[in-house]
Parts: C-alpha cells; sequence; structure tokens
C-alpha cells in the first residue's frame, strides 16, 4: 500500500527537522521555525485539504 501524499510530505518534514539537530536555545532558526510551523499546519488539514500539494511543491515532494 503506498503512502498518501499527506504521508510523504510529513515525513520529508520530520526527516529535514532531524536532519537539523538540536535547536540552538539562543538564536532562533526561521527555516526551522517555518517547518516546524508547516508540519503543525499539515496535521491540522484533511489529507484533501489544497495545503497539503502546496506543501508538497514547496518541499519538493513526489
Amino acid at each position: 500500500m503506498s503512502d498518501s501524499l499527506k504521508d510523504r510530505v510529513r515525513a520529508k518534514l520530520l526527516r529535514q527537522l532531524e536532519e537539523d539537530g538540536t535547536p540552538d536555545s539562543e538564536h532562533d532558526d526561521p527555516r526551522q521555525i517555518a517547518v516546524e510551523t508547516d508540519l503543525d499546519t499539515l496535521e491540522s488539514v484533511a489529507d484533501d485539504d489544497p495545503l497539503v500539494e502546496e506543501l508538497a511543491v514547496r518541499y519538493l515532494v513526489f
């Protein structure tokens, strides 16, 4: 069974956060904040929401 687009986007975002490592407590990383925000937003929408496709394009998920 193949993963849904939403599952693949979620996996990509989680992988990016993992690869970035532990956030620096003294400095905010705008990119990491954006990825975390997108992940939170992704979790709040349905599988067929247009935002899922928008995030897939933004993070190059095929």
